[in-house]
């Protein structure tokens, strides 16, 4: 068994098969992703439990650590019968709770008056006023444990979604208790996709891709259509330019 540190009944070893992989399909992409993924396959290989632990923890603070390698990577590990699947996706909800603890520590740390001190000084460079500010608060305060839950289920937004709740100190019991429950939730999706795949593992990184871009569409169209009401379409409105 892996995990307990005996030796891999198999006669490839995980880490290898899964390089050996990764490197098929990732074939024409950046060095360092290559050099990227074998450190995280060599990691859970040699670490188990506590490697995928880690590893998901660092990828709170730390984007380029790919989730879509390190949780699949888990799956197809647990899916050989190297490691239990529960153990694996308890392991990896430990790693995202204690890496969202940093980032709600540092913006707690910073705190809803700095924040605020900012937007008042420098908000209008991005077309964002006080009354804004208040508004995103209260929305905020109404409605933190749905978008902690949400938005730890949502790519790029996952980890993103510990800032707010850090600058509006969300009590630290109710913030780790919906962050657990999403983390869950995704983990367990990723890392059983991991496992019902088997050999094909990294294809669920093509899926994972698919739903980043939608994001990031998503994301830069709302800031478009903000940067165009706020911004753009009062300075255009002064100077007599705005298209009818």
């Amino acid at each position: 068994m892996l995990i307990s540190g005996s030796v891999d009944p198999h006669p490839r070893s995980v880490a290898t098969f899964a390089r050996s992989r990764l490197t098929d399909h990732l074939k024409g992409a950046a060095p360092v992703l290559d050099d990227l993924t074998e450190w995280v396959t060599d990691i859970i290989e040699a670490l188990g439990y506590v490697g995928v632990a880690a590893l998901v923890a660092l990828e709170s603070v730390f984007p380029p650590i790919p989730s879509e390698v390190v949780l699949p990577m888990a799956g197809f590990v647990a899916g050989r019968g190297d490691a239990s699947f529960l153990g694996m996706v308890v392991a990896a909800t430990a790693g995202s709770v204690a890496g969202s603890w940093i980032l709600y520590g540092v913006s707690g740390a910073i705190g809803p008056n700095r924040l605020r001190a900012f937007v008042v000084r420098r908000g209008r460079w991005f077309g964002v006023k006080e009354a804004d500010l208040d508004k995103a608060e209260a929305w905020f305060d109404k409605r933190s444990g749905t978008a902690v839950l949400i938005g730890r289920c949502v790519p790029l937004i996952r980890s993103l979604i510990s800032v707010p709740a850090g600058f509006r100190r969300m009590p630290l019991p109710q913030f780790t208790f919906y962050t657990a429950i999403g983390s869950f939730i995704w983990n367990a999706a990723l890392i059983g996709a991991g496992a019902l795949l088997g050999e094909r593992w990294e294809a669920v990184g093509d899926y994972v891709s698919i739903l980043q871009w939608a994001v990031i569409v998503a994301i830069v169209a709302t800031v478009a259509v903000v940067v165009w009401k706020r911004i753009l379409k009062p300075r255009l409105a002064a100077t007599g330019n705005l298209p009818d």
